[in-house]
């Protein structure tokens, strides 16, 4: 009997050190690159291609330069991120706080926040319309430079429950774009906020009784402080907690050496919480000055730029159509749906995602151009959207002169697309070739990627048709590029897709 109960001991123990299949995958990433390098972009990430961010916040309330507003209004001088002033540049954001509200000693940043009300703040209306767009994905920013939280914080006081709109907007837009049927994410760019505020003496910047928001005061060329660092970390823990959201989006800051241990912790814990609850999840960085996170460890994000080749890894790119402007002023302007969807069209060639920037107005208005705008990406996708989502990139992502420049916010110099341009996508055993500009009495096209001695096409060709187009076309495949005959009239209103069946591959060789 005693030796009954000796075994049945060494039995307990033992189920004590066993893990379920549930519990290992739950804590299946360690912080240490080595292991977070197991990490696989989900496929719902790969195959959805389109998505909207959101950049509202107190900012909208000047109506004046946008999120940036606060990182102006208390320097006299332009100084650059890097800390160089330029005493001979004043700075016509600090002259128009004067002008306008008195000038910074009078009234600070924080004062915003009461006139940020969002009165005409609808969820559901917003998500409507992304859906009528066809964005797949919403990113709404949690928490930008400044550090006033749109979501529920149970952080820091100063967020959008409390104060403002007192409404959890985060939360509301969760329960609509989950309701459907939207992936749902978060951006911070708390960390980059390091840099935001002058300190300004005699303003609130520098008064301790507003150091929770603030911050302590420091020079702008400081190593980002460990207690800024830790409270980064907290603030993204209680967002993951609260909202368990399907991406997260990191700016400028987060890259910084001082975040390297804070970064592979993150990871580790988002990713196990993630597996825990069977959730496939993305992590957006940026990789300018520093490179922060082994490639595959995370999904590489351009700001405002695209690549000139295609990359194995998905990546995505966050463009706004007001350029430089990020959040609503009286001066906006949107860029055209053509040029948008062209971009989408170049990016998805190249593996790439676009999240495309929506700029809500300081009462939750969507500008009217805006809508329209989305609306007319949303009809192009209707017809198109089989050459976008859940496409792969092709063997050559395209051809004709225009090619993106690899630079920071390469986007702000792109100058369009030519009736040469082409880009590629591929499902399957189909190809989708885009003609991104109509030239008005061209006879034909010459498609060079898909001619018979090209050899990236091995199977016959045998249907070549345009979506959304009911009327056959005329068609050749010669040694050099698959020839099409062209409508005599523009089919569509703007980039045209060829949609080229081949032949299904002999079985048993892949």
């Amino acid at each position: 009997m005693r030796k009954l109960h000796i075994l049945k001991a060494i039995v307990l123990v033992g189920l004590l050190f066993v893990q379920n299949p549930a519990q290992a995958q739950a804590r299946k990433y360690k912080p240490t690159w080595e292991s977070l390098l197991q990490y696989k972009t989900p496929e719902w990430f790969h195959d959805a291609k389109f998505g909207i961010f959101i950049h509202w916040g107190p900012y909208v309330v000047p109506d004046y330069l946008g999120p940036f507003y606060g990182y102006h209004m208390y320097r006299e001088n332009i100084v650059d991120i890097k800390g160089n002033p330029n005493p001979d540049r004043k700075n016509d954001v600090f002259q128009h706080h004067i002008e306008a509200y008195g000038g910074t000693e009078k009234f600070g940043y924080k004062d915003f926040i009461p006139q940020f009300t969002g009165g005409n703040f609808d969820a559901r209306q917003w998500m409507a319309l992304f859906e009528e767009a066809g964005a797949r994905y919403v990113v709404p920013v949690a928490e930008h430079c400044d550090g006033f939280a749109m979501y529920a914080s149970t952080k820091t006081k100063w967020n959008a429950a409390n104060m403002g709109p007192k409404k959890d907007i985060v939360g509301a837009l969760f329960e609509a774009g989950r309701k459907a049927g939207m992936k749902m994410g978060m951006s911070s760019h708390y960390a980059y906020g390091w840099y935001w505020w002058g300190y300004r003496q005699g303003t609130d910047t520098t008064d301790p009784r507003y150091e929770d928001f603030y911050g302590k005061p420091h020079k702008i060329t400081d190593p980002h402080s460990a207690e800024h660092v830790d409270n980064v970390y907290d603030r993204t823990m209680d967002m993951i907690k609260l909202y368990q959201p399907d991406l997260l989006w990191f700016d400028l800051g987060f890259s910084n050496p001082e975040y390297e241990e804070m970064r592979k912790k993150l990871l580790a814990n988002y990713y196990n919480q993630a597996a825990k609850s069977k959730q496939g999840v993305v992590l957006n960085y940026k990789n300018i000055s520093y490179k922060p996170i082994p490639d595959g460890a995370a999904v590489l994000d351009i700001e405002s730029g695209k690549l000139d080749r295609i990359r194995e890894l998905p990546w995505q790119t966050d463009m706004s159509p007001g350029g430089w402007m990020w959040s609503y002023t009286s001066k906006w302007t949107t860029k055209p749906a053509k040029g948008l969807i062209n971009d989408l069209i170049d990016i998805v060639s190249k593996n790439g995602n676009l999240l495309l920037n929506v700029a809500p107005d300081v009462h939750g208005n969507i500008s009217a151009d805006q809508q329209a705008n989305l609306r007319e990406i949303g009809q192009w996708l209707k017809v198109n959207g089989e050459a976008i989502y859940g496409t792969r990139p092709f063997a050559v992502f395209g051809q004709g002169p225009t090619n993106a420049h690899m630079v920071l916010h390469g986007n702000l110099k792109d100058t369009g697309f030519t009736a040469e341009d082409f880009r590629y996508t591929q499902k399957g055993p189909t190809v989708y070739a885009f003609m991104l500009q109509w030239e008005q009495g061209r006879g034909t096209i010459k498609l060079k990627a898909l001619g018979s001695d090209q050899h990236i096409i091995n199977d016959k060709i045998k249907a070549v048709t345009i979506l959304g187009y009911g009327q056959p076309l005329t068609w050749t495949q010669e040694k050099d590029g698959l020839v099409i005959q062209l409508p005599a009239e523009h089919p569509a209103k703007n980039a045209i897709t060829f949609k080229v069946e081949l032949e299904e591959a002999p079985a048993g060789i892949f």
